[in-house]
């Protein structure tokens, strides 16, 4: 799958993505033990497509790669790829792309009666208030975090 980027900025890069492409894996049915190992098939007939497992919406749907520690503590690291869906509604404790007074940033969201809270998930980050004096949008919902290890 090609990821072409679209956007910059300095907490995160956004990519299109790109479902055309099809490229079936090996899938292990039986599951994979993550305590005493287990007989298990050597080889499977089953597949799975991470384009079609992953992306529910395509024409809406975007890579983006994270700069930053704020979400640490909900598992999401500097240099993660996340899989964000634009036409998702923002609900209550959904994790979020936001673009505030001319910057992208990613945070947990809580819906207020008057306001907005963008929660990061890392002590050492303040919690950010928007009001009706920001420029402010969320731009779309994570829906799946790719890491590397």
């Amino acid at each position: 799958m090609k990821l072409i980027k679209t956007k910059h900025t300095l907490s995160i890069s956004f990519f299109k993505a790109n479902v055309n492409s099809k490229l079936e894996l090996a899938l292990s049915d039986s599951g994979i033990s993550a305590g005493f190992p287990s007989p298990a098939q050597d080889f499977t007939d089953l597949s799975i497509d991470l384009n079609k497992e992953l992306i529910k919406n395509p024409s809406t749907t975007f890579y983006g790669r994270v700069s930053g520690e704020s979400m640490t503590d909900l598992g999401i690291n500097d240099g993660d790829l996340v899989i964000i869906d634009k036409s998702l509604p923002p609900l209550d404790g959904k994790i979020a792309v936001c673009f505030i007074d001319g910057e992208f940033t990613m945070k947990s969201i809580k819906l207020g009666k008057d306001c907005c809270w963008l929660l990061p998930a890392n002590p050492q980050y303040k919690p950010i208030k928007v009001t009706a004096d920001n420029n402010f949008l969320i731009w779309g919902i994570v829906i799946h975090v790719i890491k590397s290890f």
